[in-house]
């Protein structure tokens, strides 16, 4: 069983793969305070909690945008599963052409996205990922990374605009029934879902303009708000959530196999 972690500013998403099949996946809060034996608990409880033995873990990797608990968690999964994990970085030796003026700065999980969109899909690529950022990655089917969009993430810009709005509330992000709202709380969600599901076409479209093949790159969204956004959105074409863990399966396959990891 391989277990594969995408350890973001805001959430750790964590998957268990036996072979290709994505069997038990999780979601916990990034806590850089923590230590590796603390995590290893965590990583003990999730596993508890699901009924399953971590015991049957043989492989782990991860990727990570947060330096101090890629180091804790990676002790932690040592103590937890006696397994010494594949840290996937910019620089890993895979098929992925980072076509771009500074590839050590590209941000690990945005490399394993387009590396898991170039082999799944076989076709050029954006992959949207919503997550404290919302990243747009350009991709083509032969896994040229041409670059991409960061911009602020749903969630980051909710919390900001209430944080420095006086009379601004936090409200539960579901679907607004129209865009001109009647209360305070429609008015919110409707900007910000609406807001973000736009300005993600926009994006799309102004990266279609300068696309450099001949083919129209194929839009999929990615990340824990994916789904509630995607439905908003006229560019995007599928949604699939576990792309990045599933980009990481690869990854430990294709380093593991090439003595790399």
């Amino acid at each position: 069983m391989l277990l594969a972690l995408d350890i973001g500013n805001a959430e750790i998403s964590l998957g268990l793969f036996g072979g290709e099949d994505l069997e038990r996946s999780w979601r916990v809060t990034t806590r850089p305070d923590r230590t590796p034996d603390e995590w290893a608990m965590v990583l003990r409880a999730l596993f508890d909690e699901a009924g399953l033995d971590i015991t049957t873990v043989t492989g782990t990797v991860l990727c990570s945008v947060v330096p101090p608990t890629t180091d804790a968690m990676t002790e932690g999964l040592l103590a937890a599963t006696g397994t010494a994990a594949v840290v996937v970085v910019p620089d890993s030796p895979l098929p992925v052409t980072l076509d771009v003026d500074e590839p050590l700065t590209v941000g690990a999980d945005r490399v394993v996205n387009t590396l898991a969109a170039s082999r799944l899909f076989g076709l050029d690529t954006i992959v949207v990922d919503f997550g404290t950022a919302t990243t747009l990655d350009c991709v083509t089917a032969d896994g040229h990374f041409l670059g991409g969009i960061i911009a602020p993430g749903l969630l980051t810009s909710a919390e900001s605009l209430v944080r420095r709005a006086a009379k601004l509330s936090p409200t539960e992000l579901t679907p607004p029934a129209h865009a001109i709202g009647k209360r305070t709380d429609e008015c919110l969600k409707a900007g910000l879902l609406f807001g973000t599901a736009d300005a993600v076409d926009g994006m799309v479209r102004r990266i279609k303009a300068e696309w450099p093949t001949p083919r129209v790159p194929k839009v999929v969204s990615t990340g824990g708000l994916a789904a509630l956004i995607s439905k908003f959105s006229s560019e995007i074409e599928e949604v699939h959530p576990d792309l990045t863990l599933r980009g990481l399966r690869i990854a430990h396959g294709i380093l593991t196999a090439s003595g790399a990891a």
